[in-house]
């Protein structure tokens, strides 16, 4: 970011800015929104921009020892493996001792390809991977710098303790022996929902759906994921339109695209290797929009960009829709054959949102949004892109609702080139989401009724009874968990308020940023308040460094917490499969063996499930393997194995036919797959003979049926121009056969190619099979699983075969896509201005939701909270919107990529962008100190960026910081060795409450805030 211009390079950064701006092509038309224009304004933000240090300087005013950061180029903390461990399909030499390891990027989901050199177990060199059909053998910064884990000075080394308000060293034993004794005593005391357990989207798979298993037989479903605080507004919004909560295309299908709309994404620096498609896209004529409260790096690119108030995405995209309908523009036959409800949104699109009231909620005039819907309506196949800045809001759910309808108006779900094209966070929070640990389901989406417990229960190979035995109660067995989101209230709030019997005692963040939540302090308090807080990661987050600081003026520390930091492997060291956003699976080979006295985190369930009595049944169906590491043997699942009991149970979803040996396959044969279809058009595993010929890179789930019956993946969801069997589909029927006397079905002649049903039919079960004549297309084998099942619950994979291999048909189903989604609070997407709003008169016109007293276990205050900002004039005294987002230097909390020394030199502080009115207001200059203030009594200090990105009611702040606390440095707070080499304010120290309706999504990207200057 331009804070770590140098000054030498000012001139030259200021042409490049000029000359980005310039390269978008926006034209005249681009009615008040001419990056041309605002070009020049940028520049000069730029020449102005601060100098850097040198990296000694750096090094030293970051508190580490320039030695250490010498160190990083010797390799002096490398550990060195036998070469003969290196296992074999490894490329090597066989005498050098070099190996090349192929793996996936840990950053964000595109999933980019990597081969890591090692040499005698020490990871010398990266390359990308040129055969990669995802990235082509492009990385972003943050890839180019992956090699950084092989060493990592600033980890955690090996267990540690508070003890006296420091970090001491202690050994495993000690560890696993105090932890569990507590997590014992806690359970006994106040039962199993007293434990919190939150999940990582850095985990594999395998580890995700290990965890969702382990916290089961704990007796909770008190767990979650960073999925809840990124996209669960798009999991649950995409899913309830039509069937699967996921990206419907792909990247790379993205070069098919005539038009694309960004909504909320700024791809170039929170996807930038997503960019190669986009920009092949525009080189063959794609028109490109960007719609954003910011002029972002993605918008450089755009040939139009609209700036739009934050919170404002539905009466956007509803002005949108305005005047598709006005001029007929909308897929009428698409809509009549494959979508319900399109009329009641029409109707309501075309009374409520005139352009006049559009403009009045957004800031945007007709002239852009007519420019948007031409655009999107005159350039099929259009796609539509969004990300965090459009799911972090408390109507986020509503908002992806508008996207989607938008998409479906114009006949662009299921159709190459077009598609809702939701670019997800981390690397692998797709697949956590799919079949990790989720409070309100198993892995699959089976939701937490009896029949979903049986069925895991079947697949598991224990009985059902000991399972309903670990919780409280069936009640509390069938009931959703807490959030991560609202971890804070489920150990503060008041009991006789929550939906549980006791409040949470114990806490694990396994793998997550608590920088990355909202409402920081009071998050202080809830840490201080637990009787247990275990981080397990190789970095010790910013939970240790807050857990460890005093608190604040009047409140005090439980003085019986146990704090303990466990040191895990990253998964460079350790193998695995990932799920990028366009649902491919990737396999992770191991690079290196685990660093210093890290675990790989499935070892550790393993070992806490020992701990804790249900071992034996974790690992039932796991081949286990004997491993000795920090002086201890530990036995440890192969990761193959629990791949293989996914395939064995997620059904629903089609993670059934992507086995460890397929996966394998696909990545040892990269160069087979075409870059835009991802299909293979023939070709053979040299190594294992496996025939390619057909399959999708990554067998993008839906990959229906057992892996023998080879089905190829699914590249874009709901295609009906494919055959079931060669990865086409159709609407999901998941919600009933009709609707106030409305057919839910798909009209007949809409299908998918091939099939023998040609009109709309609902999801298979045994009954459907023996009225249709099919039954006996089983094996007796398979008949006498499938009896009393459906679709989902068959474990022999008999009826998938059947309907799909036989007759051609979606086992799901053929139904149409819903516009009206009357299980919503809004079953039509409804404008609700935020919590926190600057806008007092849209505040009247357009109310929150009332408050509610008990959802996912806690009461949830909306119309309270608004109100009384109201009353007390909120706004008045915090006059300036707050929104955060991304940097193409580092990823989610940050920590990982703030020890990187290769990336830590590139963006030195964090910082505020703030328009040259607003700081001329308030006698603020670049690069000025400055204090960013909310109405949670928290301030930031950071820099000022004063530059015309942002408009002049809106100020933008990277959450990726931490390490600060209102002004102070907590590195005297972090372990010893373990700090991060850039520390800053965290922006999520400030923001304010604010959740989704349904998910339970946090309010970041829409907040309040005033600044000042620092003195």
């Amino acid at each position: 970011m331009i804070l770590t211009r140098k000054r030498a390079a000012q001139g030259a950064s200021a042409r490049l800015a000029d000359g980005l701006a310039h390269r978008s092509d926006s034209g005249p038309e681009a009615a008040g929104a001419s990056s041309g224009r605002l070009s020049q304004r940028l520049a000069a933000s730029l020449a102005g921009a601060m100098p850097t240090m040198d990296r000694r300087g750096f090094l030293k005013r970051s508190g580490i020892g320039v030695g250490a950061g010498l160190a990083a180029g010797q390799l002096t903390l490398l550990r060195k493996a036998d070469a003969a461990d290196d296992k074999k399909g490894a490329a090597g030499d066989g005498k050098t001792g070099i190996v090349v390891r192929r793996t996936v990027c840990g950053h964000c989901s595109v999933g980019c390809a990597v081969d890591a050199v090692v040499q005698n177990g020490v990871w010398i060199r990266q390359e990308p991977v040129f055969d990669s059909p995802l990235n082509m053998g492009a990385h972003c910064a943050k890839g180019a710098a992956l090699r950084e884990h092989g060493h990592g000075e600033y980890r955690l080394k090996y267990p540690m303790k508070l003890v006296n308000g420091k970090y001491q060293r202690i050994g495993w034993d000690q560890a696993l022996d105090e932890i569990t004794a507590k997590m014992k005593e806690i359970r006994q005391q106040s039962g199993p929902d007293s434990m919190f357990f939150v999940g990582s989207s850095k985990h594999s798979n395998e580890q995700s759906y290990l965890l969702r298993k382990w916290v089961s037989f704990f007796g909770t479903n008190n767990t979650d994921h960073q999925a809840r605080i990124c996209h669960s507004t798009t999991v649950a919004g995409v899913a309830n339109t039509w069937g699967y909560g996921a990206m419907t295309n792909s990247y790379n299908d993205m070069q098919n695209s005539k038009a694309a709309l960004y909504i909320g994404s700024n791809a170039a620096e929170a996807h930038p290797v997503s960019m190669l498609h986009l920009l092949h896209a525009k080189e063959n004529g794609c028109k490109v929009i960007v719609v954003d409260p910011r002029f972002t790096r993605t918008a450089a690119k755009a040939h139009h960009y609209v700036r739009i108030r934050s919170g404002t995405d539905i009466p956007f995209l509803f002005g949108v829709l305005y005047h598709i309908f006005k001029n007929g523009w909308e897929d009428q036959k698409y809509l009549n054959d494959r979508v319900y409800g399109m009329d009641k949104v029409k109707e309501e699109v075309l009374a409520k949102w005139t352009p006049d009231k559009v403009e009045e909620v957004t800031g945007v005039p007709e002239a852009q949004v007519y420019l948007v819907a031409e655009t999107m309506a005159k350039n099929r196949p259009s796609t539509l892109v969004w990300c965090m800045g459009q799911t972090q809001h408390t109507i986020g759910n509503a908002m992806v609702r508008a996207s989607c309808i938008v998409q479906l108006a114009l006949g662009n779900i299921g159709v190459s080139g077009g598609g809702a094209n939701i670019f997800r966070g981390h690397d692998n929070v797709q697949g956590a989401t799919d079949v990790g640990p989720n409070p309100d389901s198993l892995p699959g989406y089976y939701g937490l009724a009896t029949g979903a417990w049986k069925h895991y229960a079947a697949v598991w190979g224990v009985d059902y009874e000991w399972i309903k035995k670990q919780f409280v109660s069936q009640a509390m067995m069938e009931k959703s968990g807490t959030t991560v989101s609202r971890w804070i209230d489920i150990v503060t709030e008041k009991n006789e308020l929550i939906d549980q019997d006791n409040n949470v005692r114990g806490v694990f963040f396994w793998g997550h940023a608590p920088n990355s939540q909202t409402r920081g302090l009071e998050m202080k308090k809830a840490l201080d308040k637990l009787d247990l807080l275990v981080v397990v990661d190789p970095y010790p987050s910013a939970t240790a460094a807050m857990a460890n600081m005093p608190p604040a003026e009047g409140d005090k520390v439980n003085p019986n917490r146990a704090v303990y930091l466990l040191p895990a492997a990253t998964q460079f060291e350790t193998s695995g499969s990932c799920t990028a956003s366009n649902r491919s699976l990737q396999w992770r080979e191991k690079v290196i063996e685990p660093l210093f006295e890290s675990m790989p985190d499935h070892t550790l369930m393993q070992a806490f499930a020992d701990k804790l009595g249900f071992g034996k049944e974790l690992s039932k169906n796991y081949k286990m393997i004997e491993v000795k590491r920090a002086g201890r043997t530990w036995m440890e699942p192969e990761p193959e194995s629990i791949l293989r009991e996914i395939n064995a149970s997620n059904w629903t979803i089609g993670y059934t036919g992507q086995s460890p040996e397929r996966l394998k396959s696909h990545m040892r044969n990269m160069q087979m797959f075409d870059v835009k279809t991802l299909r293979c058009k023939s070709g053979k595993d040299p190594v294992t003979g496996y025939d390619l010929t057909g399959d999708y890179f990554g067998l993008p789930w839906p990959c229906y049926g057992t892996p023998e019956l080879k089905h190829p993946g699914s590249p874009n969801l709901y295609d009906t121009t494919k055959h079931v069997m060669d990865g086409g589909g159709n609407f999901r029927a998941n919600f009933g056969v009709e609707r106030d006397g409305v057919n839910l079905l798909a009209e007949d002649g809409s299908h998918s190619l091939g099939a023998e049903i040609t009109t709309g039919y609902p999801e298979f079960d045994h009954v459907l099979l023996k009225k249709l004549g099919w039954w006996d297309d089983l094996t007796d084998a398979e008949k006498a699983k499938a009896e009393g099942k459906n679709w989902k619950t068959d474990l022999s994979g008999g009826i998938q075969r059947v309907v799909l291999k036989n007759h051609g048909c979606h086992p799901f189903g053929n139904a149409k896509a819903r516009a009206v989604v009357w299980n919503f609070p809004d079953p039509i997407p409804q404008h609700r201005e935020p919590l926190y709003s600057t806008r007092p008169d849209m505040v009247a016109k357009y109310p929150t939701h009332d408050d509610k007293m008990a959802f996912w276990r806690l009461p949830t205050l909306y119309k309270s909270v608004q109100q009384r900002n109201l009353e007390n004039k909120v706004a008045e005294k915090f006059p300036i919107i707050l929104t955060s987002g991304r940097l193409v230097e580092y990823e989610g909390g940050g920590e990982e990529t703030r020890s990187n020394p290769w990336l830590a030199e590139l963006q030195q502080e964090n910082f505020v962008e703030i328009n040259p009115r607003a700081a001329s207001d308030r006698g603020i200059r670049n690069g000025d100190y400055c204090w960013v203030k909310t109405p949670t009594g928290a301030r930031l200090k950071v820099r000022a960026l004063v530059t015309e990105r942002v408009g002049p009611d809106t100020a933008f702040v990277p959450f990726h910081f931490s390490g600060w606390w209102q002004g102070k440095d907590l590195k005297d707070y972090y372990p010893e060795g373990a700090m991060p080499v850039v520390r800053g304010e965290a922006v999520n120290t400030a923001t304010t409450y604010g959740y989704d309706s349904v998910t339970m999504m946090q309010e970041t990207k829409t907040t309040i805030c005033q600044i000042e200057r620092f003195a």
